[in-house]
């Protein structure tokens, strides 16, 4: 009997994994279907981001489109989305966008799943990149990152080490993230190089020494 050939198809790694993520409830778990992680529900976390993230949309005179690429389960996406004119809100997980299509209903809201490594990302004049690039390889941030720069704005955050580091180590996408390699992700620095205007940075949350630091920065694109 002939072995089955593999269809062309197939869903990629990433979205296998994060499936799993949810599935497994690796991140933790509450009464909710999906579940993000404490990084998008402990208050002490999230009321600081939100925060600066809402003085930042606030500041335009009139509201912008904002892109939320890795939504999760919208919990933070939820309090961002009333400050924004349109709200694109994006997640791999196919099970997890359909949940959030069901639980958060606004005219100014449009979920859509899709890989943004692979897939054509909506526009908008703003990207909102939170905790999401940390999980993948380079090779998946490099694809992201040529995509970011049609952004005018990024608002990226990143769990980083508290000390200095090396940057941008490589990793297989999936739960984890470079912390344990003692490394994060610096878009700016090699491989990725990502040109800007200018950089800013919105926050910066110490979780200990061991534990490291969040990091908001904002970047304004050419």
């Amino acid at each position: 009997m002939k072995k089955k050939e593999k269809s062309q198809k197939e869903p990629w790694p990433t979205k296998e994994a994060m499936e799993q993520v949810y599935e497994m409830k690796l991140w933790g778990a509450n009464k909710d279907v999906f579940y993000s992680g404490i990084g998008s529900h402990q208050a002490n976390l999230i009321q600081p981001y939100i925060s600066a993230v809402s003085t930042f949309l606030t500041s335009f005179k009139n509201p912008i489109d904002v892109c939320d690429l890795g939504c999760g389960d919208f919990n933070i996406g939820k309090e961002l989305a009333p400050h924004a004119r349109r709200y694109r809100a994006v997640d791999i997980v196919p099970a997890l966008i359909l949940f959030n299509k069901l639980h958060f209903t606004s005219e100014r809201v449009t979920f859509y799943c899709l890989d943004i490594a692979n897939d054509v990302l909506p526009p908008g004049d703003c990207a909102i990149v939170r905790q999401v690039l940390q999980h993948l390889s380079n090779a998946e941030v490099h694809r992201i990152t040529a995509k970011l720069v049609a952004f005018k704005y990024i608002i990226l955050t990143e769990h980083l080490p508290q000390e200095d580091f090396k940057p941008n180590k490589d990793i297989i996408s999936g739960q984890g993230i470079r912390l344990k390699k003692q490394s994060g992700l610096n878009l700016l620095k090699a491989p990725f190089y990502m040109q800007v205007k200018r950089e800013k940075q919105l926050l910066s949350i110490s979780l200990g020494k061991e534990k490291g630091v969040l990091v908001t920065t904002q970047y304004e694109v050419y």
